[in-house]
């Protein structure tokens, strides 16, 4: 035995390196049957499928340029992380924009700015920025609702989501006035740091299923009863990613927490079908609403990507008629996505935001009920001027998913699907969540937030207005590629906005409905003491 240590402890370090290359070259050409590279080219064939692993992280950091790649580009991700750090987030030397390219935004300036008066909220709080709407006041629902943000954090399950990342979001929500959805996992303790929350569930029910996987009305019902905190509730019909698609969520992923939250079963595999069992038809999904309405007492809403549009006209001759149907109405753009889809999917299925939106705005124009619905926007629309051209549509609200993730710390690694994302922001892995520091993050997502508001107001106050609820479809043109070559919304989409009743912001600030645990002075105070430390940014 010595004599074989001693031989092997005699053999040189390139040798050993020799003989691991000729075990692998061994390998790959007498036993590797499944990949045809490495067979025909032994050892220099594992570096083709090296180089292909690591080549997102090549073109996002070395190839690509500023504004190459997608979903979001490199200069969106750097406004958002330089906004949640509160950090210079302006540029220079102009815009590097294809200034012609289709679809290009530009928003019409007025020849002279709206002027913020002493008593005006937003003379002391540049931040201020709430709906102009209230949630369930048409319907008279018990519980009126009036986020005092106009973005807020859009539907992402904690079990998609880490439990550090929900954290971090909810308590930036809170710090920042907005709600925080919950996503169709359920209402988790990560969601009750001190947001307002907006419970949503989709077709597997999960928070509020009985044994047999149907909805419970009365677990519903002593959710809202026993979290204040829920101001509102969204059934999701579908989503940007995947709509018409249900999932399965693995019985292996499923821990005695997540078991507890979903009121599922440990170790089973959980089927979320692709259509509801709770109600049947268009009619059925109206009374379906109003029965949660009636039992809680809270604005109920709908959410759903937009396809064919016979079953939206169904759905606002029904409301027209009756009188009933949905508080608030959200639009999830087929660009969106941040859970798991198939390519096809992903890439084909439903409209774009953009479109989408504007078909649905102007079939519930044409029944005269925009007075009654606040419309919510999702889908790439966590930057300013996007969300100018969604208020300028009819949107009332912003729900922002991978702009809220980024605000936490993702680098758009798009591995969400793959529970190894590496920064623990969309992963169940215990070591990997470690590094996400739930202070210093809700801090950065507050300031998105914060930030993101202050600059549309600017936006909002350039073009003459108050409030972003006050832009019309003659505020923003798109460029359109065809000898027209630039376009108002209006002539683009063939409609004008309904104008949202708006008195002044000093009313909304003094509104009973106002969520978010919002005190106006408390509120100049904190910004007054940020200030001093010179932490906003003008």
């Amino acid at each position: 035995m010595n004599g074989i240590l001693e031989f092997l402890s005699n053999i040189p370090w390139w040798a050993w390196i020799l003989i691991v290359l000729s075990i692998i070259a061994i390998r790959d050409v007498f036993f590797n049957k499944r990949h045809t590279i490495s067979h025909n080219f032994p050892i220099v064939g594992h570096i083709r499928y090296m180089l292909e692993s690591i080549g997102p992280e090549l073109r996002q950091y070395i190839v690509a340029n500023n504004r190459e790649e997608l979903p979001f580009n490199r200069i969106e991700r750097g406004w958002i992380y330089a906004s949640a750090k509160n950090q210079n987030n302006y540029e220079g030397f102009g815009t590097d924009r294809d200034i012609y390219e289709p679809n290009y935004i530009f928003i019409n300036n007025a020849l002279l700015p709206y002027k913020v008066e002493k008593d005006n909220p937003n003379y002391k709080n540049p931040y201020f920025l709430p709906c102009a709407k209230v949630m369930g006041a048409y319907n008279k629902r018990r519980r009126p609702y009036r986020p005092t943000s106009i973005i807020n954090v859009s539907a992402m399950s904690f079990g998609s989501l880490s439990a550090r990342a929900v954290e971090s979001l909810n308590r930036g929500c809170a710090l920042s006035y907005a709600y925080h959805n919950t996503g169709e996992g359920g209402l988790s303790p990560y969601h009750k740091t001190g947001a307002d929350v907006v419970f949503h569930f989709g077709t597997g029910y999960f928070g509020v299923r009985d044994d047999d996987g149907n909805f419970s009305m009365e677990k519903m019902v002593k959710i809202v009863n026993e979290n204040p905190q829920v101001r509102a509730i969204e059934v999701k019909l579908s989503q940007g990613a995947k709509p018409g698609k249900g999932g399965v969520l693995p019985g292996a992923k499923i821990t005695e927490e997540l078991a507890e939250i979903r009121h599922v079963p440990i170790g089973k595999d959980v089927l979320s079908p692709p259509t509801h069992s709770a109600f049947k038809g268009v009619k059925g999904l109206v009374d379906f609403v109003e029965d949660i309405a009636q039992e809680t007492g809270l604005p109920v809403g709908i959410k759903s990507a937009v396809g064919r549009l016979n079953e939206w006209e169904e759905l606002a001759k029904i409301m027209k008629e009756t009188g009933k149907g949905p508080d608030f109405i959200t639009i999830d753009g087929g660009e969106g996505g941040t859970g798991a889809a198939p390519p096809s999917f992903a890439d084909h299925v439903s409209l774009p935001w953009l479109f989408g939106f504007a078909e649905v705005y102007k079939i519930f124009k044409k029944h005269d009920l925009c007075d009654r619905v606040v419309f919510i926007g999702s889908g790439k629309l966590g930057f300013p001027a996007k969300a100018a051209m969604a208020f300028s549509m009819g949107a009332d609200l912003i729900n922002v998913a991978r702009e809220a993730m980024m605000s936490v710390g993702c680098i758009q690694a798009q591995l969400c699907h793959t529970n190894t994302c590496p920064t623990g922001v969309a992963t169940q892995n215990k070591w990997l969540q470690r590094g996400i520091n739930i202070e210093d993050k809700s801090v950065r997502a507050h300031f998105y937030f914060k930030n993101f508001r202050k600059e549309l107001l600017e936006m909002t106050h350039a073009c003459g207005y108050e409030h972003p609820a006050q832009f019309t479809m003659d505020d923003v043109d798109l460029t359109v590629g065809d000898k027209n070559l630039i376009k108002t919304l209006a002539q683009s989409f063939m409609y004008h906005k309904v104008l949202v009743p708006f008195e002044s912001m000093k009313a909304l600030a003094h509104c009973p409905y106002l969520g978010g645990n919002f005190h106006e002075k408390e509120a100049k105070k904190e910004v007054k003491e940020m200030k001093k430390q010179n932490k906003v940014r003008y």
